[in-house]
């Protein structure tokens, strides 16, 4: 799965280290969250301060470490109650038993404790101590107290201790806990999406990249697309709150994050696939795969050996993928596209009406910039004529800055009055 990391840019996380050996996780666990795109802050307690150094989570987080509850410089610029309203998220990690009693207290004694009464972000907290102090009565009770007024409690590992002992009470990797925080902002974010997105609710299909026509067991005819764009387009229509089912060709691609992916190789089995979706339910179908004009008659059993100076293959036509689905009766919202070397815009608006699309979008794959392998493309957006509106050129950019555009232009045709047909 890839994640559009970007979507984090614009989260604030607090990091607070209490006093343990598991303070020196920390500091990798502020570099995990800021290869995530986090803007983090690290509040350090004093007990911390004799495990590892404020120096090093400011080189590391790129922001001044807060130490002090009445500090005149912070209090001059960031003080304790902006520092509280910064935050999106607040992770205490590693929480020590006594940060966890002044949690359950209500104490507010220090820079930490005080943070924890003034913010309205979520409180998180990772325990980390002796197995003896996390089996304690008095621990226990305090963690119950937090539960009950909304902390997250991320429960400790179980393994070998500093102290020597064994059982739990380890503050888990760096990475576990960096992965939690990404998952937690990726499913609030989602769960926007699916009720105000672009494409809330909408359930869309896209066939994205190449097909591959066989002509023996080792040779095929296929084409350059990489399939970057309708990867793209993918990644786009779940951000904007759609249920997504990709259906690639043979591309070397992650997979979009909640996406559902489906790979096949040939348009057979393109056109297969693409109609069972319509099945299931299909409300918009993205049709940017670039699927082979033409199959071999008859695939060779065994790889085919040299003889002579020619040889002759007999082909098929293969099936309109995105024609024959706009033929059907359970209609979807039709998007096709045309990759074209010359005439582009003439031969687009032809497909739009011959295929009875509803849009389609068209470039020059003849220009290196914007060609198949290239990351950034430039469109034209016509729109079948019922719907009343202005074709759109969309100026060459990243293909998911491209990619944003379509889903905005798909939106809106969705969202257009139109003239009985």
């Amino acid at each position: 799965m890839s994640f559009d990391l970007s979507v984090f840019s614009n989260k604030n996380i607090i990091l607070a280290v209490t006093g343990g050996i598991a303070a020196y996780k920390s500091a990798i666990l502020v570099r995990r969250l800021k290869d995530y795109g986090f803007n983090v802050r690290v509040v350090m307690t004093h007990g911390a301060q004799a495990f590892i150094t404020p120096l090093t989570f400011q080189a590391l987080s790129g922001n001044p470490v807060h130490t002090e509850l009445l500090n005149p410089e912070a209090e001059a610029g960031m003080g304790h109650i902006e520092l509280a309203r910064w935050a999106d998220l607040v992770l205490v990690a590693p929480a020590s038993c006594d940060t966890i009693a002044k949690f359950a207290a209500g104490l507010a004694d220090d820079l930490l404790s005080t943070l924890y009464l003034a913010t309205k972000a979520p409180v998180w907290i990772a325990p980390a101590m002796n197995q003896q102090m996390w089996a304690a009565k008095a621990t226990q009770r305090n963690l119950n107290t937090l539960v009950e007024d909304g902390v997250h409690v991320i429960m400790p590992d179980a393994g070998s201790q500093a102290c020597g002992d064994v059982g739990l009470g380890r503050m888990p990797e760096p990475e576990d806990l960096a992965e939690q925080v990404k998952n937690y902002f990726h499913q609030a974010q989602r769960a926007l999406a699916e009720k105000f997105g672009l494409l809330a609710g909408k359930r869309v299909t896209i066939t994205a990249g190449p097909t591959r026509e066989a002509i023996d067991p080792v040779r095929y005819i296929s084409n350059h697309s990489t399939g970057k764009m309708g990867f793209a387009i993918a990644a786009a229509c779940y951000t904007a709150g759609a249920k997504v089912t990709l259906i690639a060709g043979p591309v070397s691609l992650d997979t979009p994050n909640g996406v559902k992916r489906i790979n096949v190789s040939s348009a057979l089995k393109m056109l297969d696939e693409s109609l069972h979706q319509l099945e299931e339910g299909c409300d918009v179908f993205i049709a940017t795969a670039a699927v082979a004009d033409y199959r071999v008659a008859e695939v060779a059993e065994h790889k085919i050996k040299k003889a002579g100076d020619e040889l002759n293959i007999a082909l098929i036509k293969n099936p309109d993928i995105v024609a024959t689905i706009a033929q059907q009766q359970k209609r979807p919202f039709m998007v096709g596209f045309a990759a074209e070397t010359r005439n582009v815009e003439e031969y687009a608006a032809g497909k739009l009406v011959a295929k009875k699309l509803d849009m389609i979008a068209c470039n020059d794959v003849s220009r290196a910039d914007i060609g198949f392998a290239s990351d950034q493309n430039a469109m034209t957006v016509f729109f079948a004529d019922q719907y009343q509106m202005e074709k759109r050129d969309l100026e060459k950019a990243s293909k998911q800055e491209i990619a944003q555009q379509l889903i905005e232009a798909i939106h809106d045709a969705l969202n257009h009055e139109i003239d009985p047909v």
